[in-house]
């Protein structure tokens, strides 16, 4: 007998309250990926389509600013 379940769905962090800012540079890791460096999708960081927007953008000024490397 195959037992289905659903996963629960990720809630978006920014809807909940939690923002994101391009100088706050461990908050900005967790939406990097480890081995390229590269922004995380949204089924994987579980944000929302408007949110996720945010943190690419985000991701690109600390870049820019030279807070985080382009590569590992």
């Amino acid at each position: 007998m195959a037992e289905f379940y659903r996963k629960k769905k990720k809630v978006c962090q920014m809807c909940a309250g939690k923002s994101v800012d391009y100088k706050d540079v461990d908050t900005i890791k967790r939406y990097i990926s480890n081995e390229r460096g590269k922004i995380l999708p949204r089924r994987i960081t579980g944000a929302c389509a408007k949110h996720q927007r945010h943190i690419a953008n985000e991701i690109k000024k600390a870049r820019f600013m030279a807070l985080i490397p382009f590569t590992k």
